[in-house]
């Protein structure tokens, strides 16, 4: 443990990022494959199956994004305590962290269990697809608990700089979905068939198998003792440092989950397939947002420690090298799903109508990549110098006030077409990541010259 973190301080920036960002990066892939898997069985059953499952995703995304936002937080702080050699702080702030997420993963699934069928009937849901749509976030919101138990296990791995193991997990859980989402849609001898909720069904499953899989790792690390039960017990002083870290992050990320359903809310407005499509070309995007996640998760490992460590000069560095390898990934993202992106979301459903709507979205959001890098960098820098209120800030203008009015102005007031509602979402992000470049550089220089 205490050699990883060292090396985080010592080694060659670009050459960590690479150690760190490409295993991340890989198993993102992975996972985001898996979802591709999740959507091309959906599109076996129906049409509205996909759009079942493009709507219960948004409200699956509010749960994860508050488990992605204080594991994040734990990760800063652990990282933060390992650069100042504090060691059996960032053990307590682990075991606290490994308690702490899951119960908000507890507390937010019951909220999720009695409010999704009035959120799924206000974003235009009714009978079949109302009904199809419960049927998969049920089990989710259900196992959700164990998504969040693996969030707090891997944010343990992340600060040691081990991104290794969560990639393996995920590349596990794609190849499991191959076998399980057939197996229990269909079913299979004495496994009844269960439709779209055997694929969320799977999907817990996975989790389960994984969190055995993580939690030996992490006790690897030595940072886990279940013979001191003391460690695991309420700490308020703590559990109010995972907040103030956490409840930014967390509510950027929930404000991302809010924006989706916001969007699809007025995509629902040009039917049925125009869901379907936006769905598919939403995940078929993800696959190239991948690089920003694997260099948003390798720049949160990197700053957080060095930040501690008071290597201001390798913060700096870490920030402007992840922003030239994101750049370069980017413009071969773009240049991929220019060529290929019709013949992609073709392979998710037959109906010209949907894959018109879903390369209409693609080709423009696609220019979104370079936003994307930036603003992912900048919140990572944000949260792992222990000043994430702006990312809050920002997250709800580029996610809930400005997408509200720009979508409103495009879809209700001067009734546009579809395309002209990607336009203004480019313009909308592309403003948000501007900011956040030139606050983030301003308050790095701050600190750069407060420490000489």
């Amino acid at each position: 443990m205490r050699k990883n973190s060292q090396t985080l301080t010592t080694q060659s920036i670009p050459t960590l990022i690479k150690q760190l960002a490409i295993p991340a990066s890989t198993g993102m892939f992975f996972n985001t494959m898996y979802n591709v898997v999740d959507t091309f069985y959906a599109g076996l059953i129906s049409t509205q199956a996909i759009s079942a499952l493009t709507l219960s995703f948004m409200i699956f995304f509010l749960i994860i994004g508050f488990g992605y936002g204080f594991s994040s937080a734990i990760t800063a702080l652990l990282g933060n305590a390992f650069g100042k050699k504090k060691y059996k702080l960032a053990t307590i702030y682990a075991h606290k962290g490994l308690i702490f997420v899951p119960l908000i993963g507890v507390i937010l699934s019951l909220i999720g269990y009695f409010f999704a069928p009035s959120l799924f009937i206000l974003l235009g849901a009714k009978e079949d697809y109302l009904n199809l749509s419960l049927e998969y976030i049920n089990p989710i919101l259900f196992g959700s608990v164990f998504f969040m138990f693996n969030f707090s296990l891997n944010s343990i791995l992340v600060a040691t700089g081990d991104t290794k193991t969560y990639r393996n997990s995920l590349i596990f859980g794609f190849f499991a979905n191959l076998v399980l989402n057939p197996l229990l849609m269909y079913g299979f001898l004495f496994i009844p068939a269960m439709g779209l909720s055997g694929i969320a069904i799977a999907t817990v499953l996975i989790q389960i198998i994984n969190m055995g899989y993580l939690l030996y790792k992490v006790l690897q690390t030595k940072l886990i003792h279940f013979e001191k039960l003391d460690y695991f017990s309420p700490n308020f002083r703590v559990y109010k440092q995972f907040l103030n870290q956490g409840i930014p992050s967390s509510l950027n990320m929930l404000t991302m989950g809010i924006g989706s359903l916001i969007l699809t809310y007025f995509v629902s407005h040009y039917g049925v397939n125009a869901v379907a499509g936006y769905g598919i070309g939403f995940r078929v995007e993800q696959l190239m947002l991948l690089p920003a996640l694997g260099l948003s998760t390798a720049v949160l490992a990197l700053v957080s420690n060095n930040y501690g460590a008071k290597r201001y000069d390798r913060v700096i560095e870490t920030m402007k090298v992840s922003l030239k390898y994101g750049f370069i990934i980017s413009t071969l993202g773009i240049i991929i799903l220019t060529l290929l992106g019709k013949v992609i979301i073709s392979l998710f459903d037959s109906n010209p109508i949907v894959v018109n709507f879903g390369i209409s979205y693609l080709l423009i959001e696609i220019w979104i990549f370079y936003a994307y890098i930036v603003l992912f960098v900048c919140v990572s820098t944000l949260q792992a110098i222990k000043k994430p209120k702006m990312i809050m800030y920002i997250g709800l203008y580029r996610q809930i006030f400005a997408k509200i009015i720009i979508s409103y102005l495009i879809v209700k007031y001067f009734e546009l077409d579809y395309i002209y509602l990607w336009f203004g979402i480019l313009f909308m992000i592309y403003s948000a990541a501007i900011f956040a470049y030139f606050y983030t550089n301003n308050l790095l220089k701050k600190i750069c010259k407060t420490s000489l």
